[in-house]
């Protein structure tokens, strides 16, 4: 059952994704690019994200645990540390200098294009590597 709303979700998420133009590379680069040809496009969809997660997070604040969970997951890292600090950054180029994150790269692999293939085969080995730093570290 869980399964199942995972994948309804995720399946809404991408369609999102692709509907808001979040996995256009230009829409992502003109709206990072306020001097030069600015496109306000992803100010709508930043608005619209807020409109819905703002009252999630609200409610979410009023319950004792999770919907389909028994409890929260707990976060016990540090607020700012050096592996934030660097991952932000990475994440921070990746999306400005190709114009994906994440999930709407994962989500434009539809469109068969070898230059998203490339930035998430880099972006796996960027988590890979990120994995066996933490497990040496610990």
């Amino acid at each position: 059952m869980i399964a199942a709303f995972q994948l309804l979700i995720g399946i809404l998420f991408g369609a999102g994704l692709t509907l808001s133009g979040m996995t256009d590379t230009e829409n992502i680069r003109g709206f990072l690019a306020p001097l030069s040809g600015w496109n306000p496009q992803l100010l709508v969809v930043m608005a619209s994200a807020l409109t819905v997660a703002i009252p999630g997070f609200l409610i979410t604040q009023r319950r004792q645990c999770p919907l389909l969970d028994g409890q929260f997951p707990s976060n016990t890292a540090p607020v700012i540390n050096k592996q934030l600090i660097v991952g932000a950054t990475l994440f921070g180029l990746g999306w400005g200098l190709y114009g994906l994150c994440p999930g709407p790269a994962i989500t434009s692999i539809i469109y068969g294009s070898s230059d998203t293939i490339i930035f998430i085969l880099a972006m796996v080995f960027g988590m890979f590597v990120s994995v066996q730093t933490i497990i040496k570290t610990s």
